[in-house]
């Protein structure tokens, strides 16, 4: 494991296009979600012990914003093939122990993630409604062992705004966590193996 913060991608980016699939079998692309108030995109995997910590308040963030009219999206770009754990098929098992009601995407050739900029998982990308970022940053302050409690503060106080017509903070605090495990070779050139 890598301990590797977010690109931190510039605010105002357009979001990148994807067409991946579900968990379910169904392709999911970004234009599916034309409309909504807001995307909240995050990088994720089964494995990552930064993940594991948070699961809880993933799936209970993304139920209640997809509630608020925010399209919710989770994308797992890990190698499989050095990270069995991280299959589509374990993908399904992890749906359904976490009850995440929001596409669970699997990123196979990691274009998503390139395009995207995304390094850790989690990695969280928020797009307003015209489709342009405002948030790139992390859930809360908690990670595994520092005793503070997972609230989704950030995350959720990012979002709020976004909903509300108002830009998000400029200052934003990187998320933190496992790097993504890239496929051999090809690595992007923004991947940083030292962890930042």
């Amino acid at each position: 494991m890598v301990k590797t913060l977010s690109t931190m991608l510039p605010l105002g980016t357009p979001a990148p296009d994807f067409s991946l699939l579900n968990v379910d079998g169904q392709t999911v692309s970004r234009d599916d979600f034309q409309g909504a108030k807001a995307m909240l995109v995050m990088f994720i995997c089964n494995h990552c012990p930064f993940v594991k910590h948070i699961a809880h308040e993933l799936a209970a963030l993304g139920h209640e914003y997809q509630q608020r009219g925010v399209a919710v999206v989770a994308v797992n770009s890990n190698d499989t093939g050095k990270h069995p754990e991280d299959s589509p098929e374990q993908m399904v098992h992890e749906v359904e122990a976490r009850g995440y009601t929001f596409p669970y995407l699997f990123d196979e050739e990691q274009e998503m993630a390139k395009a995207y900029r995304a390094a850790c998982t989690p990695d969280f990308f928020v797009f307003d409604a015209e489709g342009r970022l405002a948030y790139r940053g992390q859930l809360d302050g908690s990670r595994p062992g520092n005793d503070v409690q997972v609230t989704g503060e950030d995350l959720r106080g990012a979002l709020d705004l976004v909903l509300a017509g108002q830009p998000a903070p400029s200052e934003q605090t990187p998320s933190m966590g496992c790097n993504i495990k890239w496929i051999e070779g090809q690595e992007p050139e923004y991947f940083n193996p030292r962890g930042a």
